[in-house]
């Protein structure tokens, strides 16, 4: 019982992390409806600027670590939100309006490119943030075996559950909130409501990237380094999700991504780590091929 329970206690944490990532997601597809691969990309994005950031504070500008943690912080939110900002009005905003069947080979290249950019920066190698805090919290003990967490896995998991929360209640009691739900149903009809879908697209995928980027901060100090092939398996985890119908509204998203971390981290525990990655994606296809079809499908 103890050894199921420090399974699921690791993967609530990561299910944190995928939770992050999919609220954002579900913000720009319920204004797309079309598939963006490029919102992994921008996870790995702020990770890696996070490591490239810190390390540079810590190694060149010789910065205690709580400064060069802040640093990274700061540059992977600017860097990440500005790659969101430009790639949601130059590409997304555009091609959602006049060939939105487009969106997705775009947003492929859209993360190929910033992939290509993060190899480049960090020259072809890996880059490994210095150990933030290796303490462990036990929450119980059987005999010899102990319930632990990392504080580091605490902190992430406090960070997650308060931010979605967070914005959680915004985007359900604030004006914006409503103009986003608005502008999902009918973009169109909600304009001539006198509501300004454009701002709201181009602010959507700011938060997108800011929870994308928070996300990446988050598995980057817990992880210590943050690769391209990461940004890919989270984000295309997180597109299954949205697909199996839980990216109807960001908090399901959230909630169905997070059971994704529950169910990976009970993998890793009882069965082949090496093949965790491939089962997730099989029982996720064999959910999305098997599930009956939506209303609308089968009125018309």
């Amino acid at each position: 019982m103890a050894y199921f329970t420090q399974q699921l206690l690791n993967g609530l944490h990561m299910g944190a992390l995928y939770a992050l990532l999919a609220y954002g997601y579900a913000i720009t597809n319920g204004l797309l409806r079309r598939a963006n691969l490029a919102h992994g990309a921008l996870f790995a994005l702020g990770g890696q600027v996070m490591i490239l950031a810190a390390t540079y504070g810590w190694t060149v500008l010789w910065l205690i670590l709580p400064l060069s943690l802040a640093l990274g912080v700061l540059m992977a939110f600017l860097l990440t939100g500005l790659a969101a900002y430009v790639v949601g009005r130059s590409v997304l905003q555009p091609l959602a309006r006049q060939a939105p069947n487009t969106v997705i080979a775009v947003t492929l290249g859209v993360a190929v490119v910033l992939g290509e950019l993060g190899r480049f920066a960090f020259d072809n190698r890996d880059v490994w943030l210095s150990p933030v805090s290796t303490g462990a919290v036990t929450f119980w003990r059987d005999g010899d075996f102990a319930v632990t967490l990392t504080v580091v896995q605490i902190v992430n998991v406090a960070i997650a559950a308060f931010v979605l929360f967070l914005a959680s209640a915004i985007m359900s009691r604030s004006r914006f909130g409503a103009s986003w739900r608005a502008s999902c149903d009918d973009s169109l009809a909600a304009e001539m409501c006198g509501v300004d879908s454009s701002s709201v697209f181009r602010i959507a995928v700011v938060l997108a990237g800011g929870f994308a980027a928070l996300a990446g901060i988050l598995a980057a100090v817990h992880f210590g380094n943050i690769s391209f092939d990461t940004g890919l398996f989270f984000g295309l985890k997180v597109l299954f999700v949205a697909a199996l119908g839980f990216g109807g509204t960001p908090l399901t998203a959230a909630v169905g991504a997070g059971a994704i971390g529950l169910a990976e981290s009970l993998w890793s525990g009882y069965f082949p780590i090496e093949w965790r990655d491939a089962a997730v994606f099989a029982a996720l296809i064999t959910v999305f091929a098997l599930r009956p079809p939506p209303e609308s499908a089968t009125r018309a």
